[in-house]
């Protein structure tokens, strides 16, 4: 069965990538379906193009792609300028 909640996550994906949504629903298997999403793009210092958020609206995560789920700190997360950030890949934990 789902559960529902109202809640704004962070999602790391296996493969690196990061998700920030609500929470709509979730399973017993760790399934996702996310509101509102965006995929937050962060570019390298040596790429010359800034960082950036992609939305994707209503979207799922199957479980087995799931690497970690976190609420969102909403202050904190209002006060970056996302096209700012930099950093390094986080890479896959898929071999």
């Amino acid at each position: 069965s789902l559960a529902q909640t109202t809640e704004r996550v962070c999602i790391i994906t296996t493969d690196g990538r990061n998700l920030v949504g609500v929470l709509a629903s979730y399973d017993n298997t760790t399934n996702l379906v996310l509101k509102n999403t965006v995929e937050r793009v962060i570019r390298s210092v040596d790429e010359g193009e800034p960082s950036a958020e992609v939305p994707l609206g209503l979207y799922i995560i199957r479980g087995e792609n799931v690497g970690l789920v976190g609420l969102v700190d909403e202050a904190l997360d209002a006060s970056i300028n996302w096209t700012e950030v930099k950093g390094a890949p986080i890479g896959t934990t898929k071999h």
